[in-house]
């Protein structure tokens, strides 16, 4: 039960999270004061509070999801839930009709629209991950690579399994090779995703001035990722080029970083850069946002305490120590100026 309720507060973030319990707790407080009150417009009112509670849950949960997830989940709920409102508001006769109409939709849309579009590799690549099987799941994606040979997406996900496992050169490889087919066929934004992909495992070596020219190369080939810029900044903090750490995550900002895990990350090496160049008031109003990013801080520490979060861990562990110092007030801007740069390892080649 508590690994559910771990992988629950990953999936949802502390935000999203905190959003359901506000909505659960307010439409639940509503609808019992109501139910008190002696007048004819109560259980329609009653029944608007349990719709806005399934809307707004359906909202969180499927707001959450990317891409082709969404669009599935919403075409399998919404019709449930519309079968559901006109049987409590316009026909309540019929409601047990509406309600198992609803049902049968969520079954057959479960079997139509449920299904990912991910291939059976796919699916047995990412238990195996879960199992933290790593040789299990790359064997899973050699075969479909094997079947689809110029599929990029294919050697990304491969990467990051070797990423998880260790195996770094083949993840380089993997990256290398994700370059070259979207080099062939004009995919500026997947060439950006692979030359992404090296400078964060050069950063995950610890050779930070490795990583250097493959993240410029990514933002000059996806000008409008706000990912390109992140970890180009990221890189930039790591070499102590202050100047460069705010044109970076200036940029990334200007884009727009919907997550607030990332967004909380921006705000502390903007701090750690101003504080750097001795701006200590600029400094502080950038902590003064990371300080807005508490939901951000959270689930960074929820998810570092997953069992496959190693990797996460050696990178990124020192950082969210920082902010929550400094959400903490128990580090200061000027302490923030001395911190060591991470120790960058000396490449092998």
């Amino acid at each position: 039960m508590q690994k559910l309720w771990t992988q629950i507060q990953v999936f949802l973030g502390a935000e999203r999270l905190r959003a359901l319990a506000a909505l659960f707790i307010i439409t639940g407080v509503l609808s019992a004061i109501l139910g008190v009150v002696q007048a004819a417009w109560v259980v329609p009112a009653q029944t608007g509070l349990l719709l806005v509670f399934l809307i707004g849950t359906t909202v969180i949960i499927i707001g959450r999801m990317e891409g082709d997830a969404r669009y599935r989940w919403g075409a399998t709920i919404a019709p449930a839930i519309l079968a559901i409102a006109i049987g409590l508001l316009i026909v309540p006769q019929y409601l047990p009709v509406a309600l198992g109409a609803a049902a049968g939709w969520i079954l057959a849309g479960v079997f139509i629209f449920g299904r990912s579009r991910a291939p059976m590799q796919y699916k047995e690549a990412v238990k195996a991950m879960r199992k933290q099987d790593y040789a299990a799941a790359v064997k899973s994606m050699n075969d479909i690579i094997a079947l689809e040979p110029k599929e990029p997406n294919h050697y990304r996900f491969r990467a990051e399994l070797f990423r998880l496992w260790g195996k770094l050169e083949k993840a380089m490889d993997d990256y290398t090779k994700i370059t070259q087919l979207s080099m062939d066929s004009d995919q500026r934004e997947m060439f950006a995703v692979g030359m992404n992909g090296i400078a964060e495992v050069e950063v995950q070596r610890g050779h930070y001035r490795d990583a250097l020219p493959p993240a410029q190369k990514a933002l000059e080939m996806a000008p409008t990722q706000w990912v390109a810029a992140y970890n180009l900044g990221m890189i930039q903090d790591r070499l102590k080029d202050s100047a460069s750490v705010i044109d970076s995550l200036q940029k990334a900002l200007a884009i727009k970083v919907p997550d607030v895990r990332h967004r909380l990350l921006v705000y502390l090496y903007l701090a750690r850069a101003y504080s750097r160049q001795g701006d200590m008031a600029q400094s502080e109003e950038m902590v003064k946002e990371l300080r807005r990013q508490r939901a951000g801080l959270e689930e960074w520490e929820v998810i570092l305490k997953s069992d496959q979060a190693q990797v996460l861990r050696d990178v990124m562990a020192p950082d969210i120590q920082t902010a929550r110092q400094l959400y903490d007030n128990a580090m200061t801007v000027q302490q923030l100026a001395q911190m060591p740069a991470p120790p960058e390892k000396r490449a092998s080649r």
